[in-house]
């Protein structure tokens, strides 16, 4: 288990749903918590909510300006948790060219961006604690997901990397895999949603997630068999379960 209390933590994406639910079960546990988002009035209304101390630091993760201005002010910290997602959902009939270049710039690029200002610092000093958000629709090619869960695939893929070159330079790197989260993104969703979670016990999964040496989480755990099987089909038994054209 991690000893949290005085603990430094960067949430990137702290705004709404698993990033705001997960800033209150670590500052709970006395993590001092450096939020960022795009939003200056979610966060300020977040951080007075929080029962340990909380610094705000705008940032757009689409802007390498304001994702260097944001690390040049955040300064040292032991951790770093990227939440930051969007979420449009079309097949690739309806190809709409700006949300896939969108989510692919916040969901994947955008944590490049941040890692690039965070990941040298702890590894020259030998320590610190990496977190990045995936998703199970990242483990295989879904219908309806042109852009979100190709974007989530490289973020998994990237943390897979990261891990096996940092596994010996006391930067610890660990990836969370949740399953259908009810917030304004899952809002958009027009089908029924399995094994939906509501923001604070994904939360709680993920925060457990955070206290092992464990490197990956997929949850809900039945949930996530079924994705994590699918990489053992045969591509034509998958296209044929999965295919709708």
């Amino acid at each position: 288990m991690r000893d949290w209390a005085g603990k430094r933590y960067w949430l990137v994406g702290a705004s709404e749903g698993l990033g705001r639910a997960l800033a209150h079960r670590m500052s709970r546990c006395g993590c001092k918590l450096v939020l960022s988002a795009r939003s200056p009035e979610r966060l300020e209304e977040l951080s007075a909510e929080l029962p340990g101390l909380s610094e705000v630091v705008t940032m757009d993760v689409a802007d390498m300006d304001s994702v260097r201005a944001a690390a040049a002010k955040v300064g040292e910290i032991d951790g770093l948790v990227f939440l930051s997602g969007v979420y449009w959902p079309f097949a690739a009939q309806e190809w709409d060219a700006d949300h896939a270049v969108t989510m692919a710039d916040v969901n994947f690029t955008g944590a490049v961006r941040v890692l690039g200002q965070v990941v040298p610092r702890m590894v020259e000093r030998g320590s610190g604690h990496i977190v990045l958000t995936g998703s199970l629709a990242g483990f295989r090619g879904l219908p309806n997901s042109i852009g979100y869960g190709s974007s989530k695939a490289g973020l998994m893929h990237l943390a897979t990397s990261m891990r096996c070159d940092l596994q010996r330079s006391g930067v610890t790197v660990q990836l969370a895999n949740p399953g259908f989260i009810r917030t304004r993104l899952t809002d958009k969703n027009e089908f029924r949603m399995p094994f939906l979670m509501e923001p604070e016990a994904a939360a709680q999964a993920m925060f457990d997630h955070m206290g092992t040496e464990n490197f990956s989480r997929s949850f809900p755990s039945l949930f996530s068999m079924v994705f994590r099987g699918a990489n053992l089909l045969p591509e034509a038994v998958h296209l044929r379960l999965f295919g709708t054209g």
